[in-house]
């Protein structure tokens, strides 16, 4: 089952098949991994269920992203170990001074303690990546993530992070538009809205990029040779 079966019925989802959307792309030879704002704000320095964990972090998703970290750990060892790109846009402490709408449409972001904007150690950056501050929801807007990509001759991005509905999807759209090969895999993926979760890989399985699961991105990518 896809995480949308149960929330997009058959007939909208035979309507987008008549209509020839959600055709694979595949992925091409020279992957790129992003991870996109796994943060201690997004999931808690601890493993708690949502209520309990947005008591230390009002912007964390909770368990539901120390699930997605789990996952996205496993394919960054595979990234790791075929010396393949591996990119984090993230979101950099805010001053009150550079809110914009962001800060009228969620104030909460604007005050987020240090500790907040840390890695997650487990899925950390290491000498070598490549980080990316960002301000807004797409990993591409004002940021160098184009030029870096062009620069590692990377055809197929594979997007991890969170959460689903803003800031991966926000990026995956960038990322089509720009001529990628785009995956993400499901189970990489988190949102604080299981529901908006589920429709937005629907949407994006339909348009934009492939989606799956990571055992089966995994096997796909053993396919193709590591890089030098």
């Amino acid at each position: 089952m896809k995480p949308w079966d149960n929330i997009i019925s058959d007939d909208e989802q035979n309507k987008y098949r008549a209509a020839g959307f959600g055709r694979p792309s595949g992925l091409g030879i020279r992957p790129a991994l992003l991870i996109i704002d796994v943060q201690y704000r997004t999931v808690g320095t601890k493993r708690a269920p949502f209520w309990e964990s947005i008591k230390e972090f009002p912007t964390s998703c909770g368990d539901v992203g120390w699930a997605a970290v789990d996952n996205i750990a496993v394919l960054l060892s595979t990234f790791r170990a075929k010396n393949w790109p591996v990119l984090y846009p993230h979101v950099a402490p805010k001053r009150s001074t550079e809110g914009g709408r962001l800060a009228d449409k969620v104030p909460a972001i604007m005050n987020i303690p240090a500790r907040g904007y840390d890695f997650v150690e487990e899925v950390a950056p290491v000498d070598g990546d490549i980080l990316l501050p960002k301000k807004h929801p797409s990993a591409f807007f004002g940021t160098a993530l184009a030029s870096h990509l062009i620069d590692a001759q990377a055809d197929t991005l594979i997007v991890t992070g969170c959460t689903t509905s803003g800031c991966v999807r926000g990026s995956v759209v960038d990322a089509f538009s720009l001529n990628f090969r785009v995956f993400v895999p499901q189970d990489c993926v988190y949102d604080r809205s299981q529901t908006s979760h589920a429709v937005n890989l629907f949407d994006m399985s339909e348009k934009y990029a492939d989606v799956g699961a990571t055992a089966d991105l995994l096997a796909k990518l053993a396919e193709i040779p590591g890089r030098a």
